[in-house]
């Protein structure tokens, strides 16, 4: 299914026409969940979430399930996918599809809630994941609708109320998806405005909010920029920060196999998740092979320096760091603007280059993918936790050699490692576990669900229910 702006447009007046604007008793100036004022989005959402405490777990899965219901249309979810790339000009449609299903069908609900029983001689404890009350959430702008489906699922499953800074360049589609959580939630009989935000995302509201002690706990999915102001408010905070993934294959390695699942990773929604692979580091016995086989799959490969040179001054600027215009283009727009016309089967660039090069120091999120050669696996392994800087995001081996998987994943530590995969396995693409697009590598949560949303709370009676 294709659709046009105009149709855009007809199922957005749908969707809004749809919508009850009629004020709420706590909703002033709001219209599902989006308020003019965020003091008054806080303080509604506040006022929620003591409404939410009265609610049963049962009632909360069949909220969580109501906006499952609400996403889980091709239409709709064609629609945002398409409203995210138009506004945001990142990305492509046919991988937001992707990734706002896997949010729907495999973000956790209650059943991520586990409780814990202790007893003994002095009695029974219970140990209890409790919710924090309000959470202030920023989303970014890379993985807007994603964020905010994921983020509400989880939250809302741990009992939280949630209020949400959206990036301002995704101030539509973002604004469009949380109404859309509203009327679900309206629809099954959830209170009003457990999910909030406002009808301007900027700075200045985004601090509001973090400053506000209605506010309880603070998760920012973004850059450094955004998880060191979350970390530096006094409050609780979860901070979703950069990466800069590497990929190191070894001489055991299927080379054909792992460079389309490279190549994939790479290309994956145009490089902007945080997790797809942005360095690659090959042993120097399969290097050739490698390359041969990632232009195979879709890659073209620049060898002279000249031009080297010019893509490196078009998408980085005089300090080395990229240019926000070229975040989430395809490689065949960014080679449009060197003068190379070429079709769409070509989805990454790739190069060799020295392991100092901004390419492979900085994380790109453009389909931009240095090789760097080495002599044997143990140096790749030492070079791949040097490039990863430490962020403990993500990291792919390529290998079938068991010890040296092993003493990578020890030594670099990220919270995601793939092996013999791409990157999007990682998240639950073609690979086991949940999926999280808040993934929490700088504050340890790692790959974020209900539970990381929650506090554990001790419940303790003395002398009584030990029947053994």
């Amino acid at each position: 299914m294709n659709i046009s702006t105009l149709d855009i447009e007809k199922v957005v007046k749908k969707v809004i026409e749809g919508i009850d604007v009629k004020e709420k008793e706590n909703c002033v100036d709001c219209v599902d969940g989006i308020f003019e004022n965020m003091n008054d989005a806080v303080e509604a959402a506040f006022i929620a979430q003591k409404e939410y405490m009265k609610c049963t777990m049962a009632d909360r899965d069949r909220f969580i399930k109501a906006i499952r219901e609400e996403f889980y249309n091709d239409e709709l979810i064609e629609l945002i996918s398409r409203m995210s790339v138009e506004e945001t000009g990142m990305g492509e449609v046919e991988y937001k599809i992707i990734k706002n299903k896997l949010v729907i069908e495999k973000t956790p609900g209650i059943e991520d809630l586990k409780s814990e029983a202790i007893s003994g001689d002095d009695g029974l404890t219970l140990v209890e994941l409790s919710p924090f009350g309000v959470i202030g959430a920023i989303a970014p702008t890379t993985n807007p609708t994603e964020t905010l489906l994921c983020n509400s699922i989880g939250m809302l499953a741990a009992g939280n109320s949630v209020v949400f800074s959206p990036h301002p360049r995704a101030k539509k589609v973002s604004t469009l998806t949380i109404q859309t959580i509203n009327r679900a939630l309206r629809k099954a009989g959830a209170p009003e405005n457990l999910v909030v935000s406002v009808a301007e995302p900027s700075i200045e509201n985004t601090n509001i909010m973090i400053k506000h002690d209605k506010v309880k706990l603070l998760v920012a999915t973004g850059g450094p920029g955004i998880v060191k102001l979350v970390l530096s408010s006094g409050k609780k905070a979860i901070g979703a920060g950069a990466g800069n993934p590497p990929a190191v294959v070894d001489e055991t390695a299927d080379i054909e196999k792992a460079a389309k699942d490279i190549i994939d990773g790479c290309s994956f929604d145009n490089n902007l998740p945080c997790i797809a692979e942005k360095e690659v580091i090959a042993v120097d016995s399969i290097a050739d092979y490698l390359i041969f086989n990632m232009n195979k799959n879709g890659a073209y490969q620049i060898t002279d320096k000249d031009l080297l040179d010019k893509l490196v001054k078009l998408v980085l600027n005089d300090k080395l760091k990229i240019k926000t215009e070229f975040v989430g283009k395809s490689a065949k727009y960014i080679l449009s603007k060197l003068g190379i016309e070429v079709d769409s089967s070509i989805k990454v660039i790739i190069m060799e280059t020295d392991k100092e090069h901004p390419f492979v120091q900085e994380e790109l999120m453009m389909p931009i993918l240095p090789i760097v050669r080495v002599k044997d696996v143990d140096e790749a392994i030492d070079l791949a936790v040097e490039v990863e800087h430490g962020n403990r995001h993500t990291a792919i081996m390529h290998s079938k050699n068991v010890d040296k998987l092993t003493k990578m994943a020890r030594l670099i530590q990220t919270t995601i490692f793939v092996k013999n995969g791409p990157s999007y396995a990682g998240i639950g693409v073609g690979g086991e576990g949940h999926t999280t697009f808040t993934i929490a590598g700088p504050t340890g949560e790692g790959l974020t669900s209900a539970k990381t949303f929650t506090r554990k709370r001790r419940c303790v009676l003395v002398e009584g229910f030990n029947v053994r």
